[in-house]
């Protein structure tokens, strides 16, 4: 009996754990100090934190070493979109930074994506660090009236470029799967039945990205601005765990 309830403890902590990994805590704050508190107060949720251009702005690479320092991967969320040559320079010093995740949107189009990825890759290798993941973002989920053929394309572009990811709503999921299989999923613009969808004109629920095949979900607002942020990312694990 006590080898039972040891081995369920166990695969309970291991569940949990892959929770975790699949979590990415938005830091969408004008303020280094407080994106801190708000990593170390939700450290146990969520294994990434994204920064995105408001902390960038106000901290610049500081962030990253302040919010990595805490023991997050980083999803660094720019949406490089410039001419290559540009764009391949960025990344290349962002590389050699030690995100986890950048992103560049695709409505840059391949030579500008593929720059991107070499640029990001030769950072972080000549830095000495493991290859990041590069994510084209293909529609902003605040669109709600992108043209259907849109996201397709720019899945194709990211696969063609040689990302290894994109960024797209829960909707867009199996689509993408279709057209680039291999590619990490990352879906943001997660919001519980009943919650404010503020900006986000395409939203879901945790539980129904990961069943649509989301490998990675964005969380921002819907635990960041909740009044008990702790015991809104403890629902958000609750959900997630159900999924799996």
């Amino acid at each position: 009996m006590a080898e039972d309830v040891e081995e369920t403890t166990e695969e309970q902590t291991s569940v949990e754990a892959s929770v975790s990994d699949r979590l990415a805590l938005a830091l969408d704050v004008d303020d280094l100090v407080a994106a801190i508190r708000l990593g170390r107060q939700l450290s146990d949720y969520f294994s990434v934190a994204k920064i995105g251009l408001e902390l960038y702005s106000a901290a610049g690479p500081e962030a990253i070493g302040a919010i990595s320092g805490l023991g997050y991967e980083i999803f660094l969320d720019l949406k490089l979109h410039d001419i290559p040559s540009t764009v391949a320079k960025a990344s290349r010093v962002l590389g050699a930074l030690g995100v986890s995740y950048l992103t560049f949107h695709a409505h840059g189009g391949v030579e500008m994506l593929a720059a991107g990825v070499e640029g990001l890759s030769e950072g972080a290798y000549n830095a000495g660090l493991e290859q990041p993941t590069s994510l084209a973002i293909t529609v902003l989920t605040s669109d709600g009236d992108a043209p259907a053929h849109i996201m397709p394309k720019r899945v194709m572009l990211a696969a063609e470029a040689g990302c290894t990811g994109i960024v797209c709503a829960a909707g867009d999921l199996s689509e993408a799967h279709h057209y680039a299989p291999r590619l990490v999923r990352v879906v943001p613009g997660i919001r519980f039945i009943g919650d404010r969808v503020d900006d986000q004109a395409r939203v879901s629920s945790p539980a129904d990205a990961i069943s649509g095949g989301a490998d990675l979900l964005v969380i921002g607002r819907a635990v960041t601005a909740a009044k008990d942020p702790v015991a809104a990312a403890e629902r958000i694990h609750e959900s997630v765990v159900g999924a799996l």
